[in-house]
């Protein structure tokens, strides 16, 4: 093994070269042996390059000395040294190079140059160096510039000792080297010179190093950043070695946290959660985080700070919460990810001695958002209205502070916004009792600014559901009356104008027609849904007297959203259901009952006519019809449908998510406790002599950790064992397997060569390829193997994108006879998309909006040997990795059919939306399809491989 690593020549250099430029060593030659400083500036250039990209140009080095070595020039001199540096200096059997000596007596001369420059980078190139030969002679000169005047050679000379002692045998070539250093640093003043010779001591006299710190203990927070980083290095290092000594270091630490580099102050909070749990260590690194937040204007530095924050929040929930305010305040940043992210953070964290704050805060932040002018402040206004519900659902008592400002944004252009707002009332409506009239008052008052189909839906579901007062019902009829406008919806003439223009465009209404079935689009992938949309909901062609109208139903009715005009339906039948109820006068009801009716019919006659340019949808239809059927003859059991059902499956939908919650957070709550023969050591019974508050409580958390297993980390043997793959046979001279390790942006192969025969085999290599967005980093290398010995092979490979790789290739290698060179083929390693994805969830709105965006699709047909759908789902989700939004209840019964969408994020922060449709038939078999929809072509397509190899496998 010593010798191989020998053999592997060390890089310390890289360079880019083009090889379509090519330089031959003829003309190098005479630029070099020329007197234009220029010319071999470039020929020196020219010349490392080549050597770096494998060339060897062995008739150059004479040239070099004669003619390049005694420049003056400093350029030339440093490319001299680059070119030394690179060159091979020993022969094949380890020896040094008679021709080496020649540049002894130089590199001498440099280390006592008058230039400091010079001096020093003979230094730098002194610490790359690996031969003792070469540098033995000139160690008496190294030292002598530890005194130089100058501090650039000063600093130098620190890490040319370093080197030198670092090298095998060097404590002989420098025996006093730690001693030599320590004085040194105790006289310097230079900060770089300081750090160096502090590293020196560092790697190579710990304790040297651990005293000179404790003897300039009071002087630390006046040392340079350099040194403070090296000091918290350090500390690290020694209380990894012996955690009884982290006592003292951790004061240390917390001095400075002071320090006016904020590099030290994160690296000082980072250091301090990871050696103490005390509450008042966790306590000082969140503050120094949450000052580091507001300090800072890199938003990258935000994201990195928020993400330290998150981590602490997740195991010291009760100390960050006490700095939740200083956290919010990192809202005031204009990059919507930290915006994202804080919210994210600040939410865990609310409390009921905190919720009235973080509300007021968020208010106000709303309102920001109102009068200013940035283009992103109806998604930052989303994002705050889905915080302000979370609270408002944890703490009802701070709902009634919040949803008379957020109903203001119901009008609000982002409809994604408007739509929040809209299902923040209905569930506050429905929690609060108390504010019901106040809420239903201001709806009324303020539902002719709506805009939006989706959010008008909504709204009006609230007001069929909660006017309850004859008063209320009255003005909910009212107001949807009025925002319909007068009837008809059309007139005769505007009818006949229709009908022609209809004849004009026949050719784009039947391309229109036709776009209602599935649409492949030049790339092979499905049109998305929003194309459709656009197209069904287009404006009328005809848009002249009385279709011209203010009111925001009367507009959306009659640019075709029929699904819209259905809820109108069924709002006025509700009202005016509860209308028989509360009012006496039968005279009354009768009038509003006629006029529902004209409001419905009205709407049928349009849909059935020519303005429109797209019919009525049958669904729309049949529920008006419905409406008109139940108006002119209601009966008991069809009321208490309309008026009590449909409440009561919202609020068993209510308690459904609520009861969701709760789980989800009782699962992240488990703990894992201690083995029933653990020792127990209790507090109480230790010695407090000469511990300060600090140490007590560390050791009390420490103490904590052991009783609740947090140090234990069990290894998963059996997940390993599936890790490991057989490369090639057993019967073959070459055993070779590989066991896979996944490293999120890296793919590690520990590769186990056995070699089973009684030969040594030579100039074995593993040779290896790929298939997919997978790079290998290093170049494959010989070895030679005893008989019947092993070798251990890494081999480093790059993952790019969410995308199932290969991994193939073969064992290259050569007996006695040199000239036969034998080739075994591996086995392929599929890499595994399962690696690269995790469950997430997302908002139900967020996943239609991502499955109408994305454009790649996949759809997999179901096939299958399990007949029961529940099953067939939980096979899917547990194959995929993937999370079901859809909530139990919507897949629970025995119907026949199920849907249900899946949902996964991957490392590469790409989605992964999976839609299950499956039907029972009358065989029993299922049918139906898997659809799979992401923005890259990769995870579609990978993902619907893994469902189709193993769905077939479910028996």
């Amino acid at each position: 093994m010593e010798k191989e690593k020998e053999k592997e020549k060390s890089c310390t250099l890289l360079v880019h070269f083009d090889r379509g430029t090519s330089a031959m060593a003829n003309e190098i030659k005479e630029a070099l042996e020329g007197n234009d400083v220029e010319a071999k500036i470039e020929a020196m250039k020219k010349a490392v390059m080549l050597l770096l990209n494998g060339e060897t140009i062995p008739q150059l080095f004479i040239t070099i000395i004669r003619y390049v070595l005694p420049s003056e020039d400093h350029t030339v001199q440093k490319l001299l040294l680059l070119y030394l540096e690179i060159i091979d200096k020993t022969d094949s059997s380890g020896k040094v190079l008679p021709e080496m000596i020649l540049i002894c007596q130089n590199l001498r001369n440099n280390l006592q140059h008058p230039n400091e420059y010079i001096r020093a980078v003979t230094l730098r190139f002194l610490c790359r160096l690996n031969e003792p030969e070469i540098i033995e002679p000139l160690i008496p000169s190294i030292l002598q510039n530890l005194e130089h005047r100058h501090p650039f050679v000063r600093r130098n000379a620190v890490l040319a000792v370093m080197s030198v002692y670092r090298l095998p045998g060097g404590d002989h070539l420098l025996v006093d080297a730690p001693e030599i250093v320590e004085k040194f640093l105790s006289a310097e003043q230079d900060g770089s010179s300081k750090r160096n010779a502090f590293l020196m001591l560092f790697n190579c006299a710990q304790d040297r190093a651990v005293s000179y710190l404790f003897a300039h203990i009071d002087r630390i927070n006046e040392w340079g950043e350099q040194l403070q980083m090296l000091v918290l290095e350090l500390i690290r290092k020694v209380c990894r070695a012996d955690k009884g000594e982290k006592g003292k270091y951790i004061k240390i630490i917390i001095s400075l946290l002071n320090a006016p580099s904020t590099a030290v102050n994160y690296e000082c909070a980072g250091t301090l959660v990871s050696l103490s749990s005390a509450p008042t260590a966790v306590r000082a690194a969140a503050s120094t985080y949450c000052q580091l937040l507001l300090s800072q204007s890199d938003n990258n530095v935000k994201l990195i700070v928020l993400d330290r924050l998150s981590e602490l929040k997740a195991s010291y929930r009760e100390i960050i919460v006490e700095l939740v305010m200083d956290v919010l305040r990192a809202l005031s940043s204009p990059n919507l990810d930290v915006k994202r992210k804080t919210l994210d953070i600040v939410l865990d964290l609310i409390t009921h001695g905190n919720v009235d704050e973080i509300v007021l805060m968020l208010k106000k932040e709303v309102v920001k958002t109102q009068s200013g002018e940035h283009e992103k402040n109806g998604e930052y206004r989303q994002m705050l209205v889905q915080a302000i519900h979370t609270c408002a659902i944890k703490f009802p008592e701070v709902a009634s502070t919040v949803v008379h400002l957020l109903m203001d944004f119901l009008g609000d252009t982002n409809v994604a916004s408007a739509t929040d707002v809209a299902v923040f009332v209905r569930e506050i409506i429905e929690t609060n009792p108390k504010l019901r009239v106040s809420i239903i008052t201001r709806l009324l008052d303020t539902f002719y600014q709506i805009r939006a189909s989706r959010v008008c839906a909504c709204a009006l579901w609230i007001i069929g559901e909660y006017c309850l007062s004859l008063s209320e019902v009255e003005s909910g009829i009212a107001t949807i009356k009025q925002c319909l406008g007068d009837l008809p919806f059309f007139t005769a003439s505007e009818e006949g104008e229709g009908q022609e223009a209809q004849k004009t465009s026949q050719p784009l209404n039947s391309a229109t027609v036709s776009s209602r079935r599935p649409v492949v689009l030049a790339d092979g992938t499905y049109a998305t849904q929003s194309a459709v949309l656009e197209t069904a909901m287009s404006p009328p062609t005809v848009v002249q007297g009385s279709l011209a109208s203010n009111g925001n139903l009367r507009s959306l009715i009659l640019s075709g959203d029929f699904f819209l005009g259905a809820v109108v339906a069924c709002t006025l039948t509700k009202l005016v259901l509860r209308l028989e109820e509360v009012q006496p006068s039968k005279t009354e009801v009768n009038r509003t009952t006629t006029q529902a009716l004209l409001i419905l019919v009205s709407m049928l006659q349009l849909g059935q006519s020519s303005v429109l340019p797209q019919p009525i949808d049958n669904d729309s239809h049949e529920r008006i019809v419905l409406c008109i059927r139940l108006l002119c003859n209601t009966g008991d059991d069809v009321r208490k449908i309309w008026l009590q059902a449909c409440r009561e499956s919202f609020l068993k939908m209510l308690a459904d998510k609520q009861r969701r919650e709760t789980e989800e957070i009782k699962a992240k709550a488990k703990i894992s406790y201690a083995q029933p023969d653990d020792l127990i050591d209790f507090y109480h019974l230790k010695s407090r002599k000469g511990m300060s508050q600090l140490e007590l409580e560390d050791a009390v958390q420490d103490d904590l950790k052991r009783a609740t297993g947090e140090f234990i980390k069990d290894g998963d043997d059996a997940n390993r064992l599936n890790r490991i793959f057989q490369l090639t046979g057993f019967g073959d001279p070459v055993y070779a397997e590989a066991y896979v390790t996944v490293h999120h942006y890296d793919i590690v192969l520990d590769v186990t060569v056995i070699n089973r025969t009684k030969e040594t085999l030579q100039n074995l290599c593993l040779e290896l390829a790929t298939m997919g967005d997978l790079k290998l980093v290093e170049r494959p290398q010989n070895y030679t193997l005893a008989p019947e010995s092993s070798k251990q092979i890494k081999a480093n490979i790059k993952v790019s994108s969410t995308e199932t790789g290969v991994i193939f290739g073969n064992i290259v290698y050569e007996t006695k006879n040199v000239n036969d060179r034998h080739v075994i083929v591996l086995n392929d390693i599929h890499i595994d998309i399962m690696d690269y994805i995790s469950p997430a969830s997302c908002a139900d709105t967020a996943f239609r909006s991502m499955w109408a965006e994305f454009e790649w699709e996949n759809k997999v047909a179901v096939n299958t040997v399990i007949q029961d759908e529940r099953e067939f789902l939980e096979h899917i989700i547990k194959s995929t990795n993937m999370k079901c939004l859809s909530p139990p209840s919507a897949v629970e019964g025995e119907c026949g059919f199920l849907a249900a969408n899946l949902y996964a994020k991957s490392i590469f922060g790409e989605d992964a939306l999976v839609n299950l449709s499956v039907e029972k038939q009358a065989d029993g078999k299922l049918s139906g399809f898997i659809r799979i929809r992401s923005k890259t072509q990769g995870i579609a397509l990978s993902l619907g491989d893994k469902i189709t190899l193993k769905q077939k496998g479910a028996a």
